[in-house]
């Protein structure tokens, strides 16, 4: 009796003892990108591995079926890796790569392998973005709210024209799905089979409905419906939901799966990839984001190079220390979306500032950033760029329903030059709100000024000009009261010195001291949707 109690005592010991190697073996594995130089003896039939949506889109840009990134790794080249790793997080075609666990110890010997080109540490931390929240969830919500953040953007004229992006397919990242199965304001998608695929990228597997609901209140950004009523404006389009996310809220999780979500996208017929994610300064410096350092940017503008416009929200840091947008919303193929407050019609406080690291317009476009949002059960609303990203993603596909034949990055240009500011632009709201009268109307709109500029000894002012009632022969005070001028101050070389948004109170309604300016600097200037320049 003793003999067996000590001897289990004994065969307890060793399997504690095994446990604790096996967690020490686990927590000294680290995660790395292994880059392969080639993809010798691999073959490859798009025609079995695309859906039919791909091929097309494929077609539409002219882009060749077989492109070598689109090939599959070669076998014996991951075989052998994992010889020397613990497992494989996730396998890139693109980039002809693998992210593997495995010990430090053991990079020097994947970088003697003959057919490996690099090894690349991945960052493991993750970071949340704040988005808020209403506490007061209900059946109803803010129906004022529901019908401001369409009609901003003139979404009442893609609704009277039926034009709701149906035959455009969106896949949508974010930390998950909770509800979509089963809420009211996705019922119009579910009854239509217009869910065509899902894939959870943290736990590989088909199921994503659950975890956090931000990827809810995204989607109804995009397509939802409130008692018959457009959430968001693309509400016959279909949809590939990814969870890339593992966290609550907005997580900045591993780079790895927004790429891997992003091939997966390619593969299953994505036109636009909505992605309200982004990584920042737990893993980059400001200068990092210039658009080709981060391994998330490069994703995004692969992912545009194959004929899909991505849209990514600009982020969330724009009274933090950071300021700046994060990755990838600093590619320069990415349709990057600021945040306007609904209540003052510009920039809402929290929205990321542009430029990007190299100088280059951000955000490209904005729409509002606090939204009418599907809650867990009811309805509420939300705020972040996290929902300006989708209603953007949603307006996209309802643009791009009334020109099919438009490649995905004329597209962008066309959705930059909708938007009710251009061709004036800042670092705040990018070209401004897009219109969709542009999309529907056939005379594009007048960039004639309704204001003037005009030089005194010391100032240039910005003279604004009241519009006279036809009727009575009498200026309107409220045209020109309470009215927002936009105007910057660019250098030759095309960067922004400055920029200003000012309430206009009267005629006069800005002066310049031209002390402050220097020759051969323009002042641009945008007023009540018209836009006229001076060369100082």
């Amino acid at each position: 009796m003793n003999r067996l109690y000590f001897k289990s005592i004994f065969h307890l010991f060793i399997l504690c003892a095994s446990c604790i190697l096996s967690v020490s073996n686990l927590s000294a594995q680290e995660k790395y990108w292994v880059y392969f130089t080639d993809k010798k003896n691999v073959s490859f039939d798009p025609y079995a591995y695309f859906d039919a949506k791909a091929i097309e889109r494929r077609v539409l840009n002219n882009i060749p079926l077989a492109e070598y990134t689109d090939f599959p790794l070669n076998e014996n080249y991951v075989e052998t890796t994992l010889l020397y790793a613990d497992s494989i997080s996730q396998v890139s075609r693109w980039f002809n790569a693998v992210a593997v666990y495995m010990a430090s110890s053991q990079v020097e010997n994947v970088l003697q392998l003959p057919f490996v080109q690099g090894v690349e540490s991945i960052a493991g931390s993750s970071v949340t973005a704040q988005y808020d929240e209403s506490k007061d969830e209900s059946p109803s919500g803010d129906e004022n709210l529901l019908k401001e953040q369409l009609e901003r953007m003139k979404g009442q004229v893609f609704i009277n024209g039926d034009i709701n992006g149906k035959g455009v397919r969106i896949a949508v990242f974010d930390a998950g799905f909770p509800h979509v199965d089963t809420h009211e304001a996705f019922a119009h998608i579910r009854d239509g089979k217009r869910i065509i695929k899902t894939w959870d990228f943290v736990r590989n597997r088909e199921y994503v409905y659950k975890y956090s609901s931000h990827g809810a209140m995204t989607l109804s950004c995009i397509a939802g419906k409130y008692k018959g009523t457009p959430i968001g404006l693309a509400t016959e389009a279909e949809f590939l939901l990814a969870r890339t996310e593992k966290s609550n809220s907005e997580p900045f999780s591993e780079e790895e799966n927004w790429l891997a979500a992003a091939e997966w996208a390619d593969k299953n017929g994505a036109d636009i990839i909505s992605s309200s994610l982004g990584y920042t300064n737990n893993r980059y410096f400001q200068k990092d984001m210039d658009g080709k350092t981060s391994l998330v940017s490069r994703a995004a503008n692969m992912a545009a190079s194959k004929g899909m416009l991505v849209v990514n929200a600009a982020g969330n840091e724009g009274s933090s220390a950071w300021k700046f947008l994060g990755a990838p919303a600093d590619a320069d193929s990415v349709l990057t979306i600021g945040g306007i407050d609904p209540q003052t019609n510009y920039k809402i406080n929290f929205s990321s500032y542009g430029p990007t690291a190299d100088k280059r317009l951000k955000p490209n476009v904005c729409a509002f950033g606090t939204a009418f949002v599907a809650g867990k059960e009811g309805f509420t609303s939300a705020s972040g760029t996290s929902f300006s990203c989708p209603l953007v993603a949603g307006f996209a596909a309802c643009a791009w329903q009334t020109n099919r034949s438009l490649s995905n990055m004329t597209l962008f240009k066309e959705i930059e030059k909708s938007a009710d500011l251009y061709p004036y632009f800042d670092y705040a709201h990018g070209y401004g709100v897009p219109q969709a009268t542009y999309f529907t109307e056939k005379n594009k709109k007048s960039v004639n000024a309704n204001f003037s500029f005009a030089l005194t000894d010391t100032t240039l002012e910005i003279n604004v000009i009241k519009v006279e009632n036809e009727e009575t022969g009498i200026y309107d005070e409220k045209d020109v009261k309470e009215k927002l001028l936009f105007y910057n101050i660019q250098n030759p070389d095309g960067k922004l010195e400055k920029y200003y948004v000012i309430q206009v109170y009267d005629v006069r309604a800005v002066e310049i001291d031209l002390k402050s300016l220097k020759k051969g600097q323009r002042i641009n200037a945008s007023y009540k949707g018209f836009y006229s320049t001076y060369q100082y």
